[in-house]
């Protein structure tokens, strides 16, 4: 045995103390559940390491976790013969928090338990919620394939620091003693800890074990018996039939991958036979995790291969874009000894994927298109599913172009026909009410809602009565370099080119509009040489009814949102010049016709209120303010 030594704790784990200690989970049983998911991982785990070296076992292969409880000491202690772990293994698992994003987790914790509490859970540091029944935390554990004298005792009372030592363990494995607090006696009987484990742990495909009880009618007590028995089903549960598996057993299962404590949205369990065989659980979560941006952060599907746990992130098995689908796929064909360069090239993995991708779509299709007595809950599951992972399911668009029609179905954009910036119609609601004559499907980009709902872009719209779609996800400029168009019908920017209103402008209107243009030819001519540093052209537009003045950018050429947006993220966005486009019916416009002595300051007046109204930052603003200070005083 070694000298003990006694070691701080990361601030980010004395953090995450603090919360714990302080009640964070609304149900103290939780951390048997978490503590059993653990030692069920370090059981995945050693079987992953036996495929190629079965010597861990050490003659001990049958994986098991037993929980016993010792009512004179006031422990529990929760065992496994699993992986185990090595004194640094200890000391780093247990002493630090060593994942990326640790700052943007801290940074989200807002207090309000319920939230907090799922955020620990998908940060997946469970072990400590052991502090919120235990004041002291014992840990001992021996990594497998080591000697038995190279065990390992970690210890804390979950304040600012551990303690390490050496220790002789004859098992491999991890075991955890609680010592509880006061008030928490309740955890010291057999049949709260069992229906716990039922409750929370059913689904765990290790046997779960605890001592068996037997009524003593002589001491008039339960005696506990030197042999174990199984509390739990101890089959994996996607294994099992449909029609024996509940729905609760289904969302407990949920909240074991996932390390989340809600309930999922949705689910699908399905038994895929033909020239690949696999069996799929997959689950949509009801709220997006702390790094769903991290696309490189992956972790939402486990492999199995006839039933033995192969890898935890197996990324080839979903693409980026459903990145936020949880579960488990395990196949009968793949061999057990898998790597990740074998599951780059295997074309199981491939017919696997696309499966499961078509089983998402699915899954969300039925929410969506949802009919019947349920659809009313189901079309509220969409709009949450749409409110948390939307604009990722967006990405699905330019990056799964065999899924990419199924995909555009999906989508959900604010628009002019609601007085709300709920993002709840979809392309195919904006098809059934396209007006008479319409053949394009319109849309206008912005960096908020309030700022694309008040584009001026969209007055001849709103005065026709066509319908335009509000998108300002920074993610839409992006998407609709792939989605030119959907039924038939092309999506259109109102920012953009000419103003083509096809059949919806009369001949009569453009008649108007063709001797409109020969009347303020002149002006144009003169705001285009007096603005040549700021605008490609100058013309006549027929797109506003109240502005004076709005910017278009060419056709061809890059908006002005996405060039802001490249700009913002510190990125060169190609050197374009917009068209600005004048109201020959406003006032301004009128006046401009006979200004003579500041029509250079007028003009560029016009231009820079044109860029403020469409989200856009002056170049110089001191000048824009100058020129209008002067305009006000003038008479």
């Amino acid at each position: 045995m070694s000298e003990k030594q006694t070691m701080g704790f990361q601030a980010e784990v004395k953090q995450l103390l603090q919360l714990m200690i302080h009640s964070l989970y609304s149900n103290k049983e939780i951390f048997l559940r978490e503590l059993i998911s653990n030692a069920s991982d370090a059981s995945d785990k050693l079987r992953f390491e036996a495929i190629n070296h079965p010597e861990l076992y050490e003659n001990d292969s049958e994986l098991q976790i037993t929980v016993d409880f010792d009512k004179a000491a006031r422990t529990i202690t929760i065992s496994d013969n699993g992986i185990g772990m090595s004194k640094e293994e200890a000391i780093s698992h247990l002493g630090t928090i060593a994942k990326s994003g640790t700052k943007e987790f801290f940074d989200k914790l807002s207090g309000d338990q319920q939230k907090d509490a799922a955020l620990i859970g998908q940060f997946g540091v469970g072990f400590y919620s052991g502090f919120i029944v235990a004041d002291r935390i014992t840990v001992e554990s021996r990594r497998a394939g080591v000697s038995a004298a190279e065990g390992v005792r970690w210890e804390s009372e979950g304040t600012g620091d551990f303690s390490v030592e050496t220790i002789a363990k004859a098992s491999r494995g991890t075991s955890i003693t609680l010592h509880l607090r006061e008030g928490e006696d309740d955890f010291l009987s057999a049949w709260k800890l069992k229906s716990t484990i039922r409750t929370y742990s059913d689904h765990i495909a290790l046997p779960i074990k605890m001592h068996k009880e037997e009524w003593d009618e002589e001491k008039k007590e339960l005696v506990r018996k030197e042999e174990l028995e199984t509390i739990n089903q101890a089959s994996a549960l996607w294994a099992r039939s449909k029609s024996d598996v509940t729905k609760e057993q289904y969302e407990e299962f949920y909240k074991h991958v996932s390390h989340d404590y809600n309930a999922p949205l949705t689910y699908t369990h399905n038994r895929v036979e033909g020239r690949s065989e696999y069996t799929q659980l997959l689950y949509i979560p009801a709220a997006a995790p702390f790094d769903l941006w991290d696309r490189n952060k992956r972790g939402g599907i486990k492999l199995y291969v006839k039933r033995v746990f192969i890898m935890d992130d197996a990324e080839q098995l979903m693409p980026v874009y459903l990145r936020f689908v949880k579960g488990v796929i395990d196949s009968a064909d793949l061999p057990l000894n898998v790597s990740r360069e074998i599951l780059q090239e295997s074309r199981d993995i491939k017919a696997i994927r696309e499966g499961s991708t078509k089983r998402v779509l699915s899954m969300l299709e039925e929410l969506a298109n949802a009919e019947g007595d349920d659809a009313a809950e189901k079309h509220e599951k969409y709009a949450t599913f749409w409110k948390e992972f939307g604009q990722v399911l967006k990405e699905g668009i330019g990056e799964d172009q065999a899924n990419k029609d199924r995909i555009a179905k999906l989508l959900r954009f604010a628009s002019t026909h609601n007085d709300s910036d709920a993002q709840n119609v979809s392309l195919a609601d904006y098809l059934g009410r396209m007006k008479e004559g319409q053949d394009k499907i319109y849309y206008v980009t912005a960096e908020s809602y309030d700022t694309a709902k008040n584009s001026p872009h969209l007055e001849i719209f709103r005065k026709k009565g066509v319908e335009v779609l509000l998108l300002t996800d920074r993610v839409d400029e992006w998407m609709l370099s792939f989605l030119s168009d959907f039924e038939g019908k092309e999506l259109t920017s109102v920012a953009k080119g000419g103003l083509d209103l096809g059949q919806l402008e009369d001949e009569a209107e453009k008649k108007q509009h063709e001797e409109t243009e020969t009347e303020f030819k002149d002006l144009v001519e003169k705001m285009k040489t007096t603005l040549a540093d700021k605008a490609k052209e100058v013309r006549v537009t027929f797109r506003l009814t109240d502005s004076p003045a709005c910017l278009v950018a060419d056709e061809h050429d890059m908006s002005g949102n996405l060039a802001r947006m490249l700009k913002a993220a510190g990125q060169a966005a190609p050197a374009s010049k917009p068209i600005l486009e004048i109201n020959p019916h406003h006032p301004l416009v009128q006046r401009l016709k006979y200004e003579e002595a500041r029509f250079g300051d007028w003009s560029h007046i016009l231009f820079d209120q044109a860029l403020l109204a469409e989200g856009g930052h002056l170049e110089d603003p001191s000048s824009f303010v100058r020129r209008l200070n002067e305009m006000l005083l003038s008479k």
